[in-house]
């Protein structure tokens, strides 16, 4: 779950940028907070969902020490990158191979300031998430 500070333009981003489908949403009128549930290829069980949550009227968060980033596996790295820029999206490390190995990795942020970490998997995995 990433809190954030505007709920459509997340939306957008995970939609629009990164290719994933919004799956569902529900608003919580008395506890003054929305939530939208994002995925790949129609989402749980087969896949898993990242849950977006804005808290009414709250329209940045601090990110505090222990998150690190969002992995999603893709099978080119370097052609989902290149997506994602034509969409608009920013990429803050261009794909390459990690330091000291050879799997081949990419970071992009969201409009949040959220990292997402693309891992360049070749068998298949993410053929269904837009990120090809």
């Amino acid at each position: 779950m990433l809190r954030v500070g505007d709920l459509q333009r997340s939306i957008d981003f995970y939609t629009k940028v990164l290719g994933m489908q919004l799956l569902r949403t529900s608003e919580n009128p008395e506890y003054k907070y929305s939530l939208a549930f994002l995925g790949f290829d129609g989402g749980n069980p087969g896949q898993a969902e990242l849950e977006l949550t804005y808290n009414w009227g709250v329209d940045r968060y601090e990110m505090g020490t222990a998150y690190g980033h969002i992995a999603i596996g893709v099978p080119d790295a370097y052609a989902a990158c290149e997506r994602i820029k034509a969409a608009g999206g920013k990429v803050t490390r261009e794909a390459g191979p990690v330091k000291g190995g050879t799997t081949v990795i990419a970071f992009v942020t969201d409009p949040d300031g959220y990292k997402i970490e693309l891992i360049e998997r070749k068998d298949d995995i993410g053929a269904g998430t837009g990120l090809r």
